[in-house]
């Protein structure tokens, strides 16, 4: 396994996945299995700046973070919460979240990535899984009138430009009727209101992604304007 050469335009998204990944249970979910970097991988001791200078996004989708695997531990232990429903992995990364969410019984999934890898790691994880999950690589950011019953976003506060424009859409969202749970480990810019807890778990992580071995995830729900603000 190894990155590309520096500089190569023709990477295809599948081929980078599956050579730079390996087949991995995460620790909250081990019914799912993902393609993941790991440490015997190269991918998992890559810096943003080689990456950069290979003209690669950073990796996103290749870890399975605390935030998600809160959600689809949710999603499984509580089938009824998609079952039957129409759902949206939003910002999916690897994809956990909705193919927990095929596994509990959603009558449809989408999951939205803007990066190609990501969206390619979804397609070869849902198959490795034997789900159904359609793949956009639209910016949905501000889309209404979408045929979603519900959303999820795992981790989606890392940054405050990205969670102040990711909390005003899902707020909307919620207050037209749609159930939006948000997974997220204490993230700096997890918003201060609008929330209501639903559950928390510890999830083992890795001391290289998160500075600590084990993150207390919560699962959150996004109440409607005006309702416990």
């Amino acid at each position: 396994m190894s990155l590309p050469p520096a500089g190569d335009a023709k990477v295809d998204p599948a081929a980078f996945v599956l050579a730079n990944t390996a087949l991995e249970y995460p620790p909250l979910v081990p019914e799912i299995r993902l393609h993941l970097a790991s440490e015997v991988v190269p991918l998992w001791q890559a810096t943003e700046a080689e990456l950069t200078e290979q003209g690669l996004p950073p990796p996103y989708w290749a870890f399975a973070w605390a935030g998600g695997q809160a959600l689809a531990r949710y999603l499984l232990d509580h089938p009824e919460t998609v079952a039957g429903k129409r759902a949206l992995d939003f910002a999916a990364g690897s994809g956990l979240q909705g193919i927990a969410a095929a596994l509990a019984g959603a009558a449809s999934v989408e999951a939205a990535e803007i990066d190609a890898f990501a969206a390619a790691a979804i397609r070869l994880n849902a198959a490795l899984n034997d789900v159904e999950i359609t793949v956009t690589e639209r910016d949905l950011i501000g889309s209404k009138d979408e045929p979603w019953d519900v959303v999820l976003a795992g981790d989606v506060c890392y940054e405050r430009p990205m969670a102040e424009k990711v909390w005003d859409w899902l707020r909307t969202l919620a207050s037209g009727g749609t159930l939006v749970l948000l997974g997220d480990p204490g993230r700096s810019y997890l918003p201060k209101s609008g929330l209501e807890r639903v559950i928390a778990y510890a999830v083992k992580t890795s001391r290289e992604l998160e500075d600590s071995d084990v993150r207390n995830a919560v699962v959150w729900r996004v109440v409607q304007a005006g309702d416990r603000d």
